[in-house]
């Protein structure tokens, strides 16, 4: 089979709630590309905050074992940036290309990341300027070997500096209308929830109409069939108890793939899988060698054939805005979460983006109380994840047989937080 082009199409801070998973937030593109192709309904972020998640699927690592640990603008960093899907894809003969934004390095460090070409370098890459620049390198590019185009928009990260920007949703920015909107089920249905949430849905959509262009313009040069479109998000939306958080609101996330290699004809995958899992599928599809040190695994064989490829994932949080460490595992039916020493007692209110709707959870005393350091759910019976069953003497049997191995996990991946707390870099540390 011919090499597959590539197109990585990401957001921010999106989660999965987008026309395809069934919520009211309109994406016709996307929703025409889970028609055509393949839609992930159980794939989650390695972690529920931005690097360290992006870094997991460039390296098919979990971000302790990357080096990721937090922020890339905070100090943090790949121990090899050599060893990404950018470099593999470099030495199987792609033409890489990045076309809107990244988070893996601080602007000015951006060549580290290897692309062959780089078109934008701005900070904040609204969907519109990065899809523009995708558009235009395809009506140049001769199609003489495969290409891989990295598309990164802003949206729908909130923006917290003051006045509005493109590519964020902010409340002086594209207002929707809060009148007749229905919040996710995690948050209360008040004036001031339902404004923001309009809000976050015209940045959806302006995300979409990214998509829409970049679709068109493959199909008007032939070759959208023999291209993989990814569409997926870092994590969770910027909102209490989602983004920075290892519940399901924080690490699920969009995953919908259309392309060659099984990758058509509307199907729907119920499977667990993690964004570490697709680097080596592409690689594999591409033809081209992993490296031993790749913890993810191939989706071919759950799309070919049917077979599952994982019965656990596994999330984790060191830092965002501050010292927060938790590691979690995640299977079909239950999920056991830990809090490990040095936490931040404030870090989850810091790690939440500033708005009306934190506010909001402040004012109804949200800061008040510890943050439990072992959370144990049932999702079959409690998907919302409210009622904490760890104290519980019928929850032991599973939460032992799920810390043994989310043990065996860490101790596999040589997880740093066995030794004890994680030093942030002197850079964060200022």
């Amino acid at each position: 089979m011919k090499k597959p082009n590539i197109i990585y199409y990401h957001s921010h801070d999106t989660g999965r709630y987008m026309q395809p998973y069934g919520y009211d937030v309109p994406t016709p593109a996307i929703q025409r590309l889970a028609e055509e192709g393949v839609v992930f309904r159980q794939a989650f972020c390695a972690a529920p905050t931005c690097s360290p998640s992006r870094a997991a699927l460039f390296t098919g690592r979990a971000p302790h074992s990357s080096g990721m640990l937090g922020l890339a603008h905070k100090g943090f960093s790949l121990n090899d940036y050599s060893q990404t899907l950018v470099s593999s894809l470099n030495e199987g003969g792609y033409r890489t290309v990045l076309c809107g934004g990244q988070h893996l390095v601080s602007a000015p460090d951006v060549a580290t990341l290897g692309y062959q070409e780089i078109l934008a370098t701005e900070r904040i890459p609204s969907a519109a300027h990065a899809s523009l620049n995708a558009v235009d390198w395809l009506r140049k590019h001769d199609f003489d070997k495969p290409f891989f185009l990295d598309v990164g928009a802003f949206e729908t990260h909130r923006y917290q500096g003051i006045g509005a920007v493109e590519g964020a949703y902010h409340p002086k920015g594209p207002q929707g209308d809060g009148r007749y909107v229905r919040p996710p089920e995690s948050i209360p249905d008040t004036a001031e929830v339902r404004a923001d949430w309009a809000d976050f849905r015209e940045a959806a959509k302006r995300f979409d109409n990214g998509l829409d262009e970049i679709y068109r313009e493959l199909k008007q040069r032939e070759q959208l069939d023999n291209t993989i479109i990814i569409v997926t998000t870092d994590h969770g939306p910027p909102l209490p108890g989602m983004k920075c958080n290892l519940k399901d609101s924080g690490l699920q996330v969009a995953l919908i793939m259309r392309g060659p290699g099984g990758f058509r004809g509307g199907k729907v995958e119920t499977g667990l899988v993690s964004q570490v899992d697709i680097l080596p599928t592409l690689l594999e599809m591409a033809g081209l060698p992993a490296s031993e040190s790749i913890q993810g695994k191939s989706l071919l064989p759950l799309i070919q054939e049917g077979k599952p490829i994982r019965d656990a994932v596994f999330g984790e949080i060191n830092y965002h805005g501050s010292y927060n460490p938790q590691r979690c595992i995640r299977t079909e039916s239950h999920k056991l979460i830990l809090r490990y020493e040095g936490s931040d007692r404030e870090a989850v209110l810091r790690n939440c983006d500033a708005s009306a709707v934190k506010t909001l959870f402040i004012n109804a005393g949200w800061a008040a109380g510890e943050p439990a350091t072992l959370e144990f759910y049932n999702l079959l019976l409690d998907p919302q994840e409210a009622c904490n069953l760890a104290l519980h003497p019928e929850s032991i049997p599973v939460i032992e047989e799920l810390g043994n191995r989310l043990d065996h996990w860490m101790k596999q991946t040589a997880d740093p937080l066995l030794l004890g707390p994680i030093p942030a870099p002197q850079s964060c540390r200022s």
